[in-house]
């Protein structure tokens, strides 16, 4: 794995920008995999620094501020896949933009905004709460579309449009592990605010899926190193290591089991309580092996669209911003081919900052080789 980040934190490795073309980017279910075609994407992305202990500052605090700073927006414009993808979703469906009014929620740069503009709407309202909005109005203007795109400063849930309604709401939300930052809930919001009855949000569905992995090397190297630090037992730190999500890529012939969905959003219907959940899963093993790690990912659909278009987050898509999101087992489990690995994996906003993530594990196995039943918790933050 190339393994750089733990959760909570983006880092700029990018990717090549608009060389790009359309690639199949494989949708994988419980039992099947599925291909698509569908385009790349690219645009802002969504990171907050980490928690600092001893002063109560969390990811909520800098979160807005965070955007204000190009990096992060230069590694969500190079992410090919998701820049790509939501470039090929307005340009290939301009039914959907010509002349209609677009709400762009969380603009960035604006580059969303810009799409929309070129495909025909009628006008852009592009909310930005960080300083990158002052940027985009410049960036708007540079490109001749100051008269179809406004620029709005501020928190969507405290400003006023200066229309009613809104025909379309686009905006690229998703965080690691598909919820962590919890922009789902301002776009729920503005859709409940603004979105007329025949509207569509785009995009429209998103699911998260699970896997599991051998991963021996880096779990030793990341997990069991504080066991022995130059002679000194390090282990209350190991405690925490386990606690905290790993956020990087990972090799699919690391994969040991079936990918599972665990859960689909229908952005246009859900509520806010849809995001925290618990649900069952069950992964069987293809292959003898051992197992380290559990692997969530997500995969995001445009269904309004004349055909499905999409990306996936996958190990066995081509790689994004978002990577993969790694959660280390406690336990070394050793499972044979056709076993199982069950449990249920539960999913809330933290309470103390709602920007970040609880996930509480329970796995179990009884197998030829291993017996194990054990409930882990984790916090994305």
């Amino acid at each position: 794995m190339d393994r750089r980040k733990g959760s909570g934190s983006r880092d700029a490795n990018g990717g090549g920008l608009a060389e790009a073309t359309a690639s199949r980017l494989r949708f994988e279910d419980a039992d099947e995999v599925a291909e698509e075609e569908v385009g790349m994407e690219v645009e802002e992305s969504s990171d907050a620094p980490e928690e600092v202990i001893g002063n109560e500052k969390t990811s909520a605090d800098y979160y807005f501020d965070s955007y204000s700073h190009f990096g992060i927006h230069e590694e969500m414009l190079k992410d090919v896949v998701r820049t790509r993808s939501y470039q090929n979703v307005i340009t290939q469906n301009n039914f959907l933009f010509k002349d209609k009014i677009v709400l762009d929620v969380g603009a960035g740069t604006g580059i969303l905004s810009l799409f929309c503009a070129k495909a025909g709407a009628k006008h852009v309202y592009a909310i930005e709460c960080s300083q990158m909005a002052d940027m985009a109005k410049e960036i708007v203007k540079t490109n001749g579309y100051s008269e179809v795109i406004t620029v709005i400063k501020g928190k969507v849930e405290e400003i006023e449009l200066p229309v009613p309604k809104v025909d379309v709401i686009i905006s690229e939300w998703m965080g690691y592990f598909l919820l962590f930052e919890n922009m789902l809930d301002t776009v729920l919001f503005a859709r409940d605010k603004w979105l007329a009855d025949d509207g569509v949000v785009l995009p429209d569905k998103a699911s998260l899926h699970l896997t599991a992995i051998e991963d021996a090397e880096y779990k030793e190297d990341k997990i069991e190193f504080w066991n022995n630090v130059y002679g000194f037992d390090m282990s209350c730190i190991k405690k925490q290591a386990m606690m905290e999500p790993l956020v990087d890529t990972v090799d699919a012939n690391q994969i040991v089991t079936n990918c599972q969905l665990l859960k689909t959003m229908d952005i246009s219907k859900m509520t806010s309580g849809d995001a925290s959940f618990t649900v069952p899963f069950k992964l069987v093993a293809e292959r003898n092996d051992f197992i380290h790690a559990l692997v969530a990912f997500f995969n995001v659909s445009f269904t309004k669209c004349h055909k499905l278009m999409g990306f996936s987050t996958g190990p066995r898509s081509k790689s994004t911003h978002w990577k993969q999101t790694v959660l280390y087992l406690e336990d070394v489990v050793t499972i044979c081919e056709g076993e199982t690995l069950s449990g249920t994996m539960t999913v809330a906003n933290n309470k103390k900052n709602p920007r970040d993530i609880d996930i509480t594990l329970k796995y179990s196995i009884n197998g030829q080789r291993s017996k194990v039943s054990r409930t882990q918790h984790y916090k994305m933050r």
